[in-house]
């Protein structure tokens, strides 16, 4: 089955609420942060009930459930009651989002692992593979492919650029907005650009982009808020679910679900052209082999 066709389910609720943070109202930031916090004890409450715990109302309630995507407050319930149901769901296990400073060395690995194996498994089990699969076919036939990113996630731009090239992709990955902006400027039709930011609110990737789209090139974003700017701008949004920890936020924390995300992407293109992508692969380790001690 190709990428394209193979179905993805919906993330699940606590992922998509805290996709939706940044983009939800004061009320409903309330309403959401009694949700994560307490999912079971929502659960078996009645709308007046949730409305009273967060000071809001029972309309602003409606229009959370909504923004989920939800026809409403029973489907609310019903969702949170299936999934704190389950065996080790990750809303009793928890990421380990702190780090007090107390906490071992060893206590802080934990944290660590807990909050990456999570980002991990949630990105992968939410990500739309319909969008992965356009932005391979999207990638795989372009005339030129642009990356944007600044800070931690140029790192993982970066990693992508030379992954693309190791298979005879060439791409060009900018981190200086006015290099990405002129490069941006010169993209049309049949060319691809990627925007690459956790927050999807950084301006020196939301303006080369959103230059791109302005002149015809196929964009592609890829960001943890899927109501961001940067997602707005995009035809393609590939969305991951990291969460941030303590000394540890934005494109740092994550990077990995970036990183498993743009890994897939890559992977998909190779395939596309395998015979192709295998010589590339060849003769590109051959070129180096006298590099290495044996």
């Amino acid at each position: 089955m190709s990428l394209a066709a193979a179905s993805s389910p919906l993330p699940s609720l606590e992922v998509r609420i805290r996709g939706l943070l940044p983009a939800l109202s004061p009320a409903q930031s309330r309403i959401a942060a009694e949700v994560l916090r307490d999912p079971s004890g929502v659960a078996s409450s009645t709308i007046g009930q949730l409305a009273a715990r967060c000071g809001t109302s029972l309309p602003s309630v409606t229009r959370f459930c909504l923004a989920l995507g939800l026809s409403g407050y029973a489907e609310l319930r019903l969702g949170l009651a299936a999934e704190t149901g389950r065996s080790s769901p990750s809303w009793e296990r928890g990421t380990g989002a702190e780090v007090g400073p107390d906490d071992s060395l060893d206590d802080v690995l934990r944290t660590l692992l807990r909050a990456d194996a999570q980002a991990l498994e949630d990105t992968v089990a939410a990500l739309d593979v319909s969008a992965l699969g356009r932005a391979v076919q999207a990638i795989s036939d372009a005339r030129r492919i642009d990356l944007y990113a600044v800070s931690g996630s140029a790192a993982v731009a970066d990693e992508l650029r030379l992954r693309l090239h190791r298979i005879g992709r060439g791409a060009n990955s900018w981190s200086d907005v006015h290099n990405a902006l002129t490069s941006a400027a010169l993209l049309g039709p049949g060319d691809v650009a990627v925007g690459i930011s956790h927050s999807g609110e950084t301006i020196e990737v939301v303006e080369p982009l959103a230059r791109a789209a302005a002149q015809g090139a196929t964009t592609v974003a890829l960001t943890n808020y899927p109501r961001s700017p940067l997602a707005q701008t995009a035809d393609i949004i590939l969305v991951t679910a990291a969460r941030d920890i303590t000394f540890r936020s934005g494109a740092l924390a994550g990077r990995h679900a970036q990183m498993i995300v743009l890994d897939a992407l890559y992977l998909g293109v190779a395939q596309r052209d395998y015979p192709l992508s295998s010589q590339a692969f060849d003769i590109t380790a051959d070129a180096v082999s006298t590099h290495r001690r044996r």
